[in-house]
């Protein structure tokens, strides 16, 4: 499930022309996504090492599967947040610590990124998967 919902961001990033306009993509994803209610905002849901304060926050319901509900400070960050907790929202455990990162490298954020937001990017993706050996 989560390589299919990848290709999926792949394919619409792939489609946009410049980097210019996938910014812009990012952007309007985050606009676009739900906004976590202060409550929830905690240090504890907090992803270490992002440039803006970004939150991943699990769920657990009585299926094997994880749920992830995320926010940011920033648009950008935002949207590339909420695209990776949509990503690995409805996946097992053992689905999440299966996947690897260099699968990430389809997304192309090497290149649309700074290091900066490539490294947060990276610490969200971990934060999924600590969450993941946690709720096993």
């Amino acid at each position: 499930m989560i390589k299919e919902k990848l290709k999926k961001y792949v394919q619409a990033l792939n489609e946009i022309p410049n980097d210019e306009q996938k910014y812009a993509w990012l952007m309007l994803f985050g606009k676009k996504s739900i906004e976590l209610v202060d409550d929830l905002k905690l240090d504890k849901f907090e992803v270490p090492g992002c440039q803006t304060r970004t939150w991943v926050i699990p769920g657990k319901d009585f299926r094997p599967t994880l749920h992830f509900s995320a926010d940011s400070d920033a648009l950008i960050s935002k949207g590339l947040v909420c695209m990776l907790a949509d990503i690995f929202s409805g996946s097992t455990s053992k689905e999440i610590l299966a996947f690897e990162r260099k699968d990430l490298e389809d997304l192309r954020l090497d290149v649309l990124l700074t290091p900066g937001r490539r490294n947060g990017a990276h610490n969200m993706l971990q934060k999924i998967r600590d969450y993941a050996l946690e709720l096993s």
